[in-house]
Formats: structure tokens, C-alpha cells, sequence
């Protein structure tokens, strides 16, 4: 059975007063030798039953109320102290009001929970991603270092090629410091990019030149489809590591031969940039998570050993520090295709 309501709680009341006050009358009245006497005893239950439950209904309602307008008053004393200052209306249904504002609170609070849980499972998995990554080239560079003063260091066909491969280690590791730096920077909003009207075709031509070895070695034509002069706001530099870490990527997870192009589409006061390629492509469930930092699609994107696992991650930042809005559509063995608004410079 639920609780009682303050209305059902005094009709409650006033049916026991009335039908207690209803069986006096009644004794009284036949004791006294009153005739009608069952009409005498219902008129005046009925008489007894309205006057108490009124004054009971009004008396509950007043004490019901008188409690509820302080912890009404409370609610928004704590409210107020997060936003602007505002009055307390406690005329009307204060008690419509306050199952309003509770049930609004609630909900507050259990959004809050939730978006805290979802936080706290990313933070525990970035922690995990974090370590997994950095112990990869630690270990790396701890058992050159031991091969080393183990005795190798006096062997000149070892020595140079372990010295080497601890430098690469260390490079990785610093590569993994500085994007980090570079993601937690764009996040906090304390990087000032130099957002000016530059040659979006020109930057692209010269990022593919850039790594035309690299290409090369893995057989990627890149193609710089974009329409000559094509002008927008956009921090140059920043726009050339979005370039690389997606080129890197259509390199990285090509097919021999394959291409990755570059293709531009007007769009009022805007441009959607596609960067599209040929390669082995993402499955369908992991397109969500795609731009998460270090999060990996399984085993056919391995960790390479010059890659930070923060690429694509830096590459949204980028795009949404800067206004536009990056997504990707892909297949897997259907190659990915990367696109991105930006500005058009006016």
C-alpha cells in the first residue's frame, strides 16, 4: 500500500471524529427519549464529517506547507548559488512546485552521476592505454641499455645499432609527451592558433612533397585533388599536422599501390575537406571510438613503433578548436574516408 496523501490522511480523520461524534449523539439522544433518532444520528455524522474534514484538510495543508516552503527555499538557495540571483515564489501550489523541482533535481543529479561514471571509465581505460603505450618503448630502451653495459658496448657490431635503436625509443617517447602537450593545450583552450586566410591547395601539395620517401617506400600515390587557390581560415601549421597524421595513416594501412586523395566540396560559407583512401578500412563498430586518444581497432592497426596512438585524436582537436566538425565513413577492406569543414576565407 503507497503512503497516504494530507487529503486522505483528513478524510481518514474526519470519518473517525464523525462517526465516533455520530454514536455519542446517538446514546445521548436515546437516553434522553428523543424520537428520529437515525435521521438525528446521520444529520449530524454528516454535519460533524464536513466541519472536521475541512479544518482537518486546512490544518494538515497548513503544517504540510509551512515545512515544505523551507526545504523549497533551500533548493533554491543552492541553485541561486551556481547561477544568477533570482526570487522565491511561495504563493500557488507550492507543493506542485516543489515535486516539480525535486523531480527537475533528480534528474539533474542522476545526468550528473552518469556523465561522472562515463568519465571516470574513460580516465581508468586512458590511464591503461597510457601505460600499455609508454612501456612498449621503456622496455625497448631498457633492454638495449643492459645489452650494452652487459658487455656490448665493447662490440662494434652491436654497440651503434642498440645506441640507435634507444635513440628511436626515446624519440618515441617524447613524440607520446609532446602530443599529449599539444592535445591537453588545444582542450584547455591556452594554445593561440594564427587563424588567417592561407592556400588550403598550396599547404596540401607541399605536405604530400614532404612525404613523397615515405609514400614511396610503401607504394601510396597521394593526390591533391583540391580546387587550385582554394582559401580558408585555418592555422596553417596546424592544418599541415592534420594532413600528415591522415597521410601517415593511408600510408600506414595501405594496400601496395593504393592511392589516398584529397577532394574539396563548396558548401555556403564553408568547405567539406575529404581525405580518402583505398586501404584495409574500419570496421563498423569501431567508428565511434575512432578518435579517442590511443584507442586501437584491433589487431590489423597495430602499434607501429614510430606512432604515438594520438594522431587522429590531435587531428579532431584541430578541426574543432577551429570551428569545423570532422567524422569518418569506412568498410572494412573498403579503405576510410575522412572528412572535415573548414572556413572559407572571404
Amino acid at each position: 500500500m503507497g503512503q497516504l496523501t494530507p487529503r486522505q490522511v483528513a478524510l481518514l480523520t474526519a470519518l473517525a471524529v464523525g462517526l465516533v461524534a455520530a454514536a455519542l449523539l446517538y446514546f445521548f439522544m436515546r437516553s434522553s427519549g428523543a424520537f428520529n433518532l437515525l435521521w438525528a444520528s446521520v444529520v449530524g455524522f454528516a454535519i460533524i464529517f464536513g466541519v472536521a474534514y475541512f479544518a482537518f484538510s486546512f490544518g494538515i495543508d497548513r503544517f504540510v506547507h509551512s515545512r515544505i516552503k523551507v526545504l523549497y527555499r533551500t533548493v533554491h538557495e543552492l541553485k541561486r548559488s551556481r547561477k544568477e540571483p533570482g526570487g522565491i515564489d511561495l504563493s500557488g501550489d507550492v507543493l506542485g512546485k516543489v515535486n516539480a523541482e525535486v523531480s527537475a533535481w533528480a534528474t539533474e543529479r542522476r545526468t550528473e552521476i552518469r556523465e561522472l561514471e562515463e568519465r571516470e571509465a574513460f580516465r581508468r581505460e586512458f590511464i591503461g592505454n597510457l601505460a600499455h603505450e609508454l612501456k612498449t618503448p621503456i622496455f625497448n630502451i631498457q633492454g638495449y641499455i643492459l645489452t650494452l653495459l652487459e658487455g656490448g658496448l665493447e662490440d662494434e657490431k652491436v654497440n651503434r645499432d642498440f645506441l640507435n635503436r634507444a635513440s628511436n625509443g626515446v624519440d618515441r617517447l617524447m613524440k607520446i609527451v609532446e602530443d599529449l602537450d599539444l592535445i591537453t593545450k588545444l582542450e584547455s583552450g591556452v594554445m593561440d592558433l594564427r587563424i588567417t586566410s592561407m592556400d588550403l591547395t598550396e599547404l596540401v601539395t607541399v605536405t604530400i612533397e614532404n612525404m613523397e620517401i615515405l609514400s614511396k617506400e610503401k607504394q601510396i600515390d597521394l593526390v591533391n585533388e583540391l580546387t587550385p587557390g582554394l582559401r580558408v581560415m585555418a592555422d596553417r601549421y596546424r592544418m599541415a599536422q592534420v594532413f600528415t597524421n591522415l597521410f601517415n595513416n593511408a600510408i600506414n594501412y595501405g594496400h601496395t599501390g593504393g592511392r589516398c586523395v584529397v577532394r574539396s566540396y563548396p558548401m555556403d560559407d564553408q568547405v567539406l575537406v575529404e581525405v580518402a583512401d583505398d586501404g584495409i578500412g574500419i570496421s563498423e563498430e569501431h567508428l565511434p571510438r575512432l578518435f579517442e586518444r590511443f584507442y586501437r581497432v584491433g589487431k590489423s592497426r597495430a602499434r607501429n613503433e614510430g606512432g604515438s596512438g594520438l594522431g587522429l585524436a590531435i587531428v579532431k582537436h584541430i578541426i574543432d578548436v577551429q570551428g569545423g566538425t570532422i567524422n569518418v565513413k569506412s568498410a572494412e577492406g573498403e579503405g576510410a574516408t575522412f572528412s572535415f569543414t573548414l572556413k572559407l576565407a572571404v
